[in-house]
């Protein structure tokens, strides 16, 4: 075994700064989507669900993502306002997993972000009851026409239920491949102001 094998490769220093640090070199080597992450909820009777979102902003704030409130994930959000977050960056054989409650950000951010994308994104999301039954793709792409009608010449109008919710971690594990399953992984949780950080077996 060699020195570097016998060191962490994690540092202990800010998990803030090593996020950073793995996503931007995510950015050069993911054929797509390097901002993807899996989002756990649960219900108020701590029945877990989970599904890929995109990160849409982040800093020693939090992590934030988008969604419509009425979807089944706004629903558990709104139930049992905790997630968990896990992002896998297979090109580089990471990942990091982030713990914490979660808080909706203002309308005026919903709205700046609302708008900063596509018109017809824009479009979809006021036409989409996410996560209902739909009877069939017809019915969806009609409601679609008629909010393309109803807005047509002015500004789409943001629903109030589209909305953002903010992840503020109170734990971090970064996850690093090694050769024969001799993972590194290192472990940080925030207590008052301040990270602690502990290496765990792989």
């Amino acid at each position: 075994m060699t020195k570097d094998q016998l060191q962490s490769a994690v540092p202990q220093s800010d998990p803030f700064g090593i996020f950073d640090e793995w996503l931007a070199e995510a950015r050069e080597t993911e054929l797509n989507d390097s901002n993807a992450m899996a989002l756990a909820t649960a219900t108020a009777d701590a029945v877990p669900s989970v599904r890929m979102v995109l990160l849409k902003g982040h800093g020693t704030d939090g992590f934030t993502f988008y969604t419509n409130a009425h979807s089944r994930k706004g629903d558990e959000i709104l139930a049992n306002a905790q997630a968990a977050l896990l992002f896998h960056w297979k090109s580089l054989r990471r990942q990091i997993r982030i713990e914490g409650p979660l808080s909706e950000v203002s309308s005026a951010v919903a709205d700046e972000y609302f708008h900063s994308r596509s018109r017809d994104s824009q479009l979809g999301a006021v036409a989409s009851d996410q996560s209902r039954a739909l009877p069939d793709r017809a019915t969806f792409i009609d409601r679609y026409q008629a909010a393309e009608a109803k807005f047509a010449g002015g500004a789409v109008e943001r629903p109030a239920h589209w909305t953002g919710f903010t992840v503020k971690p109170v734990a971090f594990e970064f996850w690093l491949d090694r050769p024969n399953r001799l993972h590194d992984r290192r472990r940080f949780i925030r207590s008052g102001g301040e990270w602690t950080s502990t290496l765990l077996y792989p």
